[in-house]
């Protein structure tokens, strides 16, 4: 395919170099997304389908002005992430629960959903690689995937925390669990970079959820039983200083070759 920067030269990526500090803002943000979404749903009542109508307002308005912005901001970045990932929690409430589907037709659902955006992206684009994120087009089928996989994320993490005897803390370390063997892969194996970001952003959403409603619900059912809004203000202010703390950096895109099907 043919790509404007044929000629060698490294533009600068929409979205943040994936390091160590990436992901732990990450878990954070789907924490908060977590907490946050139970806040409007559950403790002010609003239900399911309007908290997720009102955070797809947000998650859209977010999307629209990242995609128009001419450069990385990170305060940006990861206001859109917080309302994708906010959004996937009270779609994936609504989808497992006022659907009447339950957790393994939900997650089947938003797995179908991810899968068809990331095939389309790949096949408009020859790659699903981040640090292709440089054009409008292909930011929005970041954008896309991103809320996919946040929706699956919560499904996944809810259908493991609240079916059998795992409850959240066993929820958590399954996920963490997860997560270590991706690792594993990273630093040990060839195995695709691009699977295994794919894979690790989708792992960390239920690990967030978890946490989150490890925080947040009764003691009765495995949680802290602290305040949704307490909790969420705990979680924004960790977020904060993670970000004027940790560096924040575009990534590269690196040029045609990045972008040639393999």
């Amino acid at each position: 395919m043919q790509d404007s920067t044929k000629s060698g030269l490294v533009s600068e990526s929409k979205v943040p170099e994936v390091t160590l500090g990436f992901w732990i803002i990450k878990i954070a943000a789907t924490t908060l997304g977590e907490t946050g979404g139970d806040t409007v749903t559950m403790t002010l009542n609003w239900g399911y389908l309007a908290g997720t109508c009102l955070f797809l307002a947000a998650m859209i308005v977010l999307v629209a002005v990242q995609i128009r912005a001419r450069k990385f901001n990170p305060a940006l970045y990861w206001a859109t992430i917080v309302a994708s990932t906010t959004f996937g929690t009270t779609m994936a409430d609504f989808a497992d629960r006022s659907l009447g589907i339950g957790y393994s037709g939900g997650s089947t659902l938003l797995l179908t959903y991810l899968v068809l955006v990331l095939g389309l992206w790949y096949r408009t684009e020859g790659t699903i690689s981040v640090n292709s994120v440089s054009t409008p087009r292909v930011e929005a089928f970041y954008w896309g995937a991103i809320t996919f996989s946040q929706t699956l994320g919560t499904a996944l993490g809810d259908w493991i925390a609240d079916t059998g005897d795992m409850g959240y803390r066993g929820g958590a370390l399954i996920f963490a669990a997860g997560l270590a063997v991706i690792a594993a892969l990273y630093f040990w194996t060839r195995v695709s970079r691009v699977t295994l970001f794919w894979a690790a952003f989708i792992l960390t959403r239920p690990l967030g959820a978890t946490v989150g409603d490890f925080l947040d619900k009764p003691l009765d059912h495995g949680g802290l039983a602290l305040s949704r809004p307490l909790a969420s203000a705990v979680i924004a202010v960790f977020m904060v200083v993670c970000l004027l703390l940790i560096p924040q950096r575009a990534g590269q895109h690196p040029g045609d070759h990045s972008l040639s099907r393999t």
